[in-house]
């Protein structure tokens, strides 16, 4: 019959669960200009992040009274996929001097 004691060399493996590591965050940062209008930045916001409607007001009137406004804060690499698409946006069919896009750039979370 087999002993049911532990050989006593035997020893007790522990395994040592590592956390992942969370990629570092960044915010893409939507800068203003007088080239687009409240409507266009409302849109785009909506299409780019589904961003709701009140949601996507309260940051075109951030933008528009601050010079900037956060629009999402994710890792690096959608970061700067979001950032493009804000790029190629296209210029604001409201406006007949607008020429091209909204400004956007990428800056890293501080304290992360």
């Amino acid at each position: 019959m087999a002993d049911s004691k532990p050989f006593a060399n035997e020893q007790t493996q522990t395994k040592t669960v590592q956390k992942p590591r969370e990629l570092p965050r960044y915010n893409v940062v939507l800068l203003d200009d007088d080239q687009h209008s409240y409507e266009y930045v409302i849109d785009m916001l909506e299409s780019i992040f589904a961003h709701p409607e009140q949601k996507a007001f309260r940051m075109a009137q951030t933008v528009d009274q601050t010079g900037r406004v956060v629009v999402c804060t994710t890792h690096k690499e959608r970061a700067e996929l979001k950032r493009d698409q804000i790029l190629s946006y296209g210029c604001d069919f409201r406006i007949a001097s607008c020429v091209g896009s909204m400004t956007a750039v990428i800056e890293p979370v501080s304290g992360d």
